[in-house]
């Protein structure tokens, strides 16, 4: 999986469409009960509202398994849906919206609410701030003391890390290593004489950046 961009931080936008507001808030959600979280988050910040319209993409932006969204009491598809397609679309993973209404008056109709929920969601993706993300796989190695620096480097030069290290008669590290090196890095150790199951994958979940 390469890398991706994500949200930096949470990023509002706020419009008015014939005296309704839509106040869109956007931040990073890894995976959907965040999502949901940050949907309450939203609802106790702004209790008085008429709507909190949300929708979500748990996931890079080719990933389409962890996704949701809710009209929150607007007719059926006049919200969660164009929000969620404008998300779709947009190139940037981990990320959730909610669109609160303050209901001004004045009916928008079924096309009308389709235009300002979606329209609401795009123009706070103009000006999201975001930053690069790279998916990690988390994995202990055990390897000889002659064959720390080599591994060591190699890291360095491909955007892993040592996460832990223990010391005995051989070394006991934990590494974060880019899943798109994960093939690389086996190489690397083949080539040293290091062998599975000298490697172990713990796990291949995204984190923070």
């Amino acid at each position: 999986m390469a890398g991706y961009p994500v949200p930096a931080r949470r990023h509002r936008v706020a419009q008015e469409v014939r005296r309704s507001r839509f106040i869109a808030t956007v931040a990073r959600a890894t995976d959907p009960e965040a999502a949901l979280d940050f949907v309450q988050t939203v609802r106790e910040e702004f209790p008085d509202a008429s709507h909190h319209c949300h929708a979500f993409r748990a996931g890079g932006p080719e990933d389409s398994s962890r996704i949701g969204m809710s009209d929150a009491g607007e007719p059926k598809g006049t919200a969660g849906r164009p929000m969620l397609t404008v998300l779709l679309h947009a190139g940037v993973g981990d990320i959730a919206v909610v669109v609160t209404r303050y209901f001004g008056g004045t009916k928008l109709g079924t096309g009308g609410l389709v235009r300002a929920y979606g329209g609401a969601v795009q123009a706070a993706l103009e000006s999201l701030p975001t930053v690069p993300y790279q998916p990690a796989t988390r994995c202990r190695l055990t390897l000889d003391y002659a064959r720390l620096d080599p591994v060591a480097r190699w890291l360095r030069e491909h955007g892993g890390a040592v996460l832990e290290s223990g010391f005995g008669a051989r070394v006991d590290l934990t590494l974060s290593l880019p899943v798109t090196e994960e093939t690389v890095f086996r190489e690397m150790l083949a080539d040293l004489g290091e062998h599975d199951p000298a490697l172990t994958v713990l796990a291949r979940e995204p984190s923070t950046p």
